[in-house]
């Protein structure tokens, strides 16, 4: 198989042959773009491996660029893993001499010394990824598959170059990288390789928090997560990297009243809410909506099965969970933790009665973040009765509508009360004090709950009234 037109398209593929005949480099391409290029899928990252001084390449590369484009073409240099990155047009492309690899058992981190395309290819995690076309002049384009990746590619099928339990011991992260590529090229996994990950689950720990979420988030944002979660669940890897989840998994049955496994609803309302976005965040949501659901689980004789609180106690426990798995610890937490809060709201109001006032609320309380609030509401029906999932979402379909009708009205959503703490104290020749933000608050809930529109005059008569309940004058009028 001989890729030499397709690579002639692109001139820094005859750039960089040009640079490794001139330095006397070995050079091909290995990895991901071959992979991508054989199953015809875009590919932005370039990796090339030279027989050689990987960072001198890059430098002559880099010159060639300039002297042709009169474009400057920095280098970024990583001198302790003897890589070398640049940029051409919208392609990264990195360098480095090829190498070979010795574990030690308590470590991931090989050790690393020069070695030829062989050793180079005998390190790689898959034989899908330890493609290399040549780049050199005499067969420029020729693609060396020395464990029949290609015929992997067309059945499938991820495995191992080398005895999977080798593999996966050496570098356990491997695992994790098995299942994201199964889970983002719908492949399978091979018996034995699958069977290796089982043997070698435990040996995850040694591998960061970072790098494992790393490839958590790869999974989660694949087209189908829920594919790749059943597969870390069945490797046993699922309660070693995120027990919290596998607490959903299971049935308990009293006096004949089963409630749904959550394990397996959580993954249907990713899917669901997998075809809509491709937001993380709002896909983390998803997963964690339920999380609490086994500590708040009660059987009432009466109702049946319980999970009151979920809600509240699934956005407490989302802080701890981000924070172990070493997820940003910013706004986006707190976008999730909303979610996560208010996902029951919504449904609480699909009554045809539902008060102006509890909308305003959920418009206060969701602001900008309602619509995706709606979507994770949306996902969440998952009933085997498609009558009943369509009378949902047609209900949720009344809640927006009502939605449109209450924001167009009153301007709630991130709606601040027209009269401020500072025009309070202002006015009255207060302090900050707790009295402030009594008036304030009771100004809003007023707004909120219909009483006054959302106006400065209606709010500052108001508050003159409240004030006089409080024994307060005004000083300053405005």
């Amino acid at each position: 198989m001989n890729f030499n037109s397709t690579l002639a398209n692109n001139p820094i593929f005859k750039i960089i042959r040009r640079s490794a005949t001139e330095l006397n480099l070995e050079t091909y391409i290995v990895g991901g773009f071959v992979r991508d290029l054989i199953l015809k899928r875009p590919s932005k990252d370039i990796d090339v491996v030279c027989v050689g001084d990987g960072i001198m390449l890059a430098n002559h590369v880099a010159k060639s660029i300039e002297k042709e484009s009169h474009i400057p073409t920095p280098v970024a240099v990583f001198k302790n893993f003897g890589t070398a990155m640049l940029r051409y047009q919208d392609l990264e492309v990195e360098f480095v001499g090829a190498r070979k690899e010795s574990y030690r058992s308590e470590s991931r981190k090989p050790n690393v010394t020069s070695g030829s395309l062989k050793d180079d290819q005998l390190r790689r995690d898959f034989s899908i990824n330890a493609l290399a076309i040549s780049l050199n002049k005499d067969n420029f384009g020729l693609l060396i598959d020395p464990f029949d990746g290609v015929k992997d590619l067309k059945r499938k099928q991820i495995k191992t170059p080398l005895d999977p339990e080798v593999t996966f011991s050496d570098d356990p992260l491997r695992m994790m990288r098995a299942v994201r590529f199964a889970a983002q090229l719908k492949f399978d996994i091979t018996a034995n390789t699958f069977d290796a990950i089982i043997n070698n689950a435990e040996r995850i720990k040694i591998v960061s928090q970072e790098r494992i979420t790393d490839e958590l988030n790869k999974i989660i944002l694949t087209s189908t997560p829920s594919y790749g979660f059943k597969l870390l669940l069945h490797a046993q890897l699922l309660p070693l990297i995120f027990p919290e989840m596998i607490e959903l998994k299971g049935v308990d049955t009293i006096n004949g009243k089963a409630h749904k496994d959550n394990f397996y609803h959580t993954l249907q309302v990713l899917d669901n809410i997998s075809t809509s976005t491709n937001d993380l965040w709002l896909r983390w949501s998803a997963i964690l909506h339920d999380i609490a659901k086994p500590a708040t689980k009660r059987f009432d004789k009466n109702a049946g099965w319980t999970f009151h609180g979920h809600e509240d106690k699934g956005a407490r426990m989302v802080p701890q969970i981000f924070r172990k798995l070493k997820l940003p610890l910013d706004q986006k937490m707190k976008y999730v933790q909303k979610l996560v809060r208010l996902h029951l709201r919504p449904i609480a109001l699909v009554k045809d009665e539902v008060s102006d006032s509890a909308i305003r609320r959920l418009l206060y309380e969701a602001g900008d973040d309602v619509d995706d609030l709606m979507k994770l509401c949306r996902a969440d029906i998952t009933s085997k009765n498609p009558n009943k999932v369509q009378k949902y979402l047609q209900n949720f379909d009344k809640v927006v509508a009502k939605m449109v009708e209450v924001e167009e009205k009153d301007q709630v959503r991130n709606f601040q009360p027209p009269v401020s703490g500072e025009d309070i104290m202002e006015i009255f020749r207060l302090k900050p004090s707790k009295i402030v933000g009594e008036i304030k608050n009771e100004i809003r809930e007023a707004i909120l709950d219909g009483k006054i529109n959302n106006s400065r005059d209606e709010a500052y008569q108001f508050m003159l009234k409240l004030a006089q309940q409080k024994g307060l004058k005004p000083v300053n009028s405005h």
